[in-house]
């Protein structure tokens, strides 16, 4: 990132050599180059400039070009391309400089500072209570996860939490779905309904009730008994499901403590008093289409029960009142048409709903081959997420998840997730780290300190050079990635860096010239130098994941 800035400014100086009529600061775009060839960077800054200076783009670059002034310490040359773009090339002390930065930063290097103890609460999972995880939860599960993980990496001090919603109506059925499966196993004969909640989960919860109370079951009626035992089990289960997944929580908030602490019929209260909700066939409707909502939401049924909006903004409030500078809602796209609903009813409230980043996930379909898969009954009329685990490891589930933007539907193929081979993108990375860990212990064994002092100068292949350009763009990668969530990025880029190595480790083997491990002592300690650091940037990125990092393969 230093590079950028210390280009742009040498552009800014370059502009004001040159007299043009722009003010300044200037907007400065600089882009990796696409093409081999085509310098490191490149930027179209002559074409923003050319409409004001009334000249070509490319007359524009070559003027700026011949006035701009660089250090050869960090810079190698600056040419014009094409029609009018200008291209850097680093240059070969600037890389070994920054090699050997990498080197000294180790885990800590592509962690930034731009979040500045900024202090952000992120909500993810949040399932209900009412069964097993999916793999719906799962992708949910890992992707909070990992966002969590990379604002803390880069400064954020960050709040992992869990809301469930331990009230209204699917809470009573389930409870009655306990209490009916307990009666049946007490021998009586009676309907289920379809409506209710099935599975297998079910009918053990309900063992344990009647092994608790037995035939006293018989006579039940009230439902308070039944829901907290199935709440207990079920959220449970789903704790030691995120375990298993390496994911914790700092705060479980429930949605029944807004009522218990009076937060929801706060929130009514507030909004009778600004007239933004009106009574209308014994419901209570919120004035939606006054915050750009194309009608009025109902927050309170006829039958007295709230809906889902009216405790979900009581919640939100309470989040805005906890201080937080930025709050991330990570939801499943089913909750795309009503989170504006919250958002609006926040706006109601006086709230700031800019603080507040919404991010929407699609769905995951399990495919072998061409073909949809089900995995199983065995809990429920769905695949959990333990389910997946048990057929792919941890590892393979958490990079599947991520391996595609959230904003697409993502075909969890398990014949790929079960090959134990390059084929399977996590081995790829995990091997390449692997392999460089055992080219370390090699270079032991042959006398060799991996981590001596090297001159990084000899350093000078194609493949070298290469490796080194790659593992610059770490730092880059991460800051992007925490700007705008895209955390795809992390395993593309994970994998072009697999690859770079794979092809330096295969020029070694193609010309003995070019083994790490070889009888030139100083190119031997520059190439395990190399090694080294291309270790840290992997390690660093699938620690990022959340996902393993195996010294042996």
């Amino acid at each position: 990132m230093e590079i950028e800035t210390y280009i742009r400014e040498r552009i800014q100086k370059a502009v004001l050599k040159a007299d043009f009529h722009t003010g300044l600061p200037l907007e400065i775009e600089l882009v990796e180059g696409k093409q081999k060839g085509h310098g490191d960077l490149t930027t179209n800054v002559a074409f923003s400039l050319a409409s004001r200076e009334k000249k070509s783009p490319r007359e524009i670059a070559h003027t700026l070009v011949n006035a701009m002034e660089w250090d050869d310490a960090w810079i190698q040359k600056v040419e014009v391309a094409g029609s009018g773009f200008i291209n850097f090339t680093f240059s070969p002390r600037y890389l070994f400089m920054q090699l050997q930065n990498i080197l000294k930063e180790g885990d800590t290097f592509g962690h930034g500072a731009q979040g500045r103890g900024i202090k952000v609460q992120i909500e993810f999972v949040s399932a209900n209570p009412t069964g097993p995880l999916t793999i719906g939860h799962g992708r949910q599960a890992v992707l909070g996860d990992t966002i969590a993980r990379i604002m803390e990496a880069t400064g954020y001090h960050v709040t992992r939490e869990y809301y469930f919603n331990d009230a209204g109506r699917q809470m009573r059925v389930l409870a009655d779905s306990v209490r009916l499966r307990a009666k049946q196993l007490l021998g009586e004969s009676l309907s289920f309904p379809e409506d209710y909640y099935q599975g297998e989960y079910i009918r053990e919860i309900a063992k344990k009730a009647v092994n608790e109370r037995g035939a006293s079951l018989k006579d039940a009626e009230e439902l308070d008994y039944f829901q907290k035992l199935a709440e207990k089990d079920i959220f449970e289960d789903i704790k030691k499901t995120l375990l298993r997944l390496g994911i914790h929580f700092d705060v479980y908030y429930n949605e029944k403590s807004l009522y218990e602490t009076g937060k929801i019929d706060e929130v009514v209260k507030t909004l009778r008093a600004k007239d933004l909700v009106y009574d209308k066939e014994g419901a209570v409707w919120f004035r939606a289409t006054r915050f750009g909502l194309d009608q009025d939401r109902v927050v309170i049924k006829s039958s007295g029960e709230p809906t889902y909006r009216l405790p979900d903004i009581a919640y939100h409030k309470d989040k805005m009142e906890r201080g937080f500078d930025l709050i991330v809602d990570i939801f499943g796209a089913d909750h795309i048409a009503t989170y504006p609903d919250v958002l609006a009813g926040l706006r109601a409230l006086g709230y700031d709903t800019s603080r507040v980043k919404v991010l929407i996930h699609q769905f995951v379909t399990l495919t072998e081959g061409s073909e949809k898969v089900k995995m199983s009954t065995r809990k429920a009329n769905f695949v959990t997420l333990d389910e997946l685990m048990d057929e792919v490891g941890v590892d393979v589930t958490r990079y599947f998840f991520l391996n595609r933007s959230m904003s697409s539907h993502l075909n969890f193929d398990l014949t790929l997730a079960k090959t134990q081979s390059e084929e399977n993108p996590v081995y790829y990375v995990q091997y390449a780290h692997a392999r460089i860990c055992s080219i370390l212990r090699h270079a032991k064994k042959e006398g060799f300190d991996p981590e001596a002092e090297a001159d990084l100068s000899v350093l000078r292949s194609s493949e070298e050079i290469a490796l080194i350009k790659i593992l610059l763009k770490y730092p880059r990668v991460v800051f992007t990635t925490v700007g705008d969530f895209e955390l795809h990025r992390i395993p593309a880029y994970l994998e072009e860096v697999a690859t770079m190595y794979h092809r330096f480790q295969h020029a070694g083997k193609k010309d003995a010239a070019l083994r790490v491990v070889t009888t030139n002592a100083s190119l031997t300690l520059a190439r395990l130098a190399l090694c080294r650091a291309t270790r840290i940037v992997l390690a660093n990125g699938l620690s990022l994941m959340g996902i393993s990092r195996p010294e042996k393969m």
